[in-house]
Order: structure tokens, then sequence, then C-alpha cells
């Protein structure tokens, strides 16, 4: 099975990506993974695409992320499933505080080494706006229309909590 999870940050891409990999033994590749090394810094592109490439030739995946340029058209092609998490903003606000409190001072498992957990003014913002302009809710509404098959869309948590258990 492969399946490609995207969605607006703080929606809980990555936690669902590894409770899939967990439950069917699936690999999992977090696209902020193949973007940033230690300590945030930006990896080369043609690295970054170099990662994602090869978990593409796989027989199975799962890989969370938005990141269009990291080979998104092939992922929505090839996927089985294609998982939308369209959290509303304040949702998607709630859910990043609360990461952020957990990890404070820590890096994420789906994070490289070295990525502490932050929150500041410019991630809110995205968080609020920036990752949600009308041309972003038009791409995953191009999707869903594009797949409309393969496509799950959940907007809040009840919806996830159900998918959840799709997996068990």
């Amino acid at each position: 099975m492969k399946i490609a999870i995207l969605g607006y940050s703080g929606s809980g891409k990555s936690t669902l990506a590894n409770y899939i990999s967990r439950q069917r033994a699936i690999p999992c590749l977090h696209l902020d993974t193949a973007q940033f090394e230690a300590n945030w810094e930006t990896r080369p592109d043609e690295e970054a695409k170099a990662i994602v490439h090869q978990q593409l030739k796989k027989e199975q995946w799962v890989i969370d992320g938005n990141y269009t340029r990291f080979y998104q058209a092939e992922r929505l092609a090839q996927a089985d499933q294609i998982i939308l998490l369209l959290f509303s903003r304040w949702a998607s606000l709630k859910r990043i505080v609360g990461r952020y409190l957990k990890y404070r001072g820590q890096t994420r498992p789906d994070m490289a080494a070295g990525c502490e957990e932050k929150l500041d003014r410019e991630f809110i913002w995205w968080v609020l706006y920036e990752g949600r302009t009308k041309s972003h809710q038009q791409h995953y509404q191009d999707i869903a229309k594009k797949y409309p098959d393969k496509t799950v869309i959940i907007r809040n948590q009840r919806e996830l909590d159900a998918l959840y258990q799709t997996y068990k």
C-alpha cells in the first residue's frame, strides 16, 4: 500500500503517518526530514529529491508532507490512498501549541537531529494565514477532484479518530 498524507501545518500528518507505518509495517518518510538536515539547515534540493525518489521506488510507503517540488505529482499518482488533513486554522494552532509544549527544547521523532521544536510569530502566522491562502485551498480541492476515488478528507478530530480506527 502507498499512502500520501498532505494538509495544513499542525493537522497531524506526521503522527498519522507514524501510526499507519507501525500498524501496517510500511516504510515511512516525513518530507521535513528530506527538507532539513541537523539544526534546521536546508538540505540541498537535489539531495532531498534523491531521498524522496528512493522512497517512491519501494513497493509500499507512507509519505507525509506537502512539498510540491518533492515529486508531489508522482506521489499522488502512485498513491493507493491520499489523505488530506484540513483542520480549521484554530484547531491547527491549538495542536501546534500542544506539540510545542510536549517537545519544547527537544527534537520530534519525525524531524532531523538538532531541529528543536520551535514556536515563533512567523510560524504562527504561517499556520493561521500564509499556509491557508486561496491557492493552497484550491490546491487541496484540485487533488480531491483529480483523485476522488482514493482521497479521504479529514476536517476535525472526530473524523481523524475514525480514520485511525480503520488502520487498527
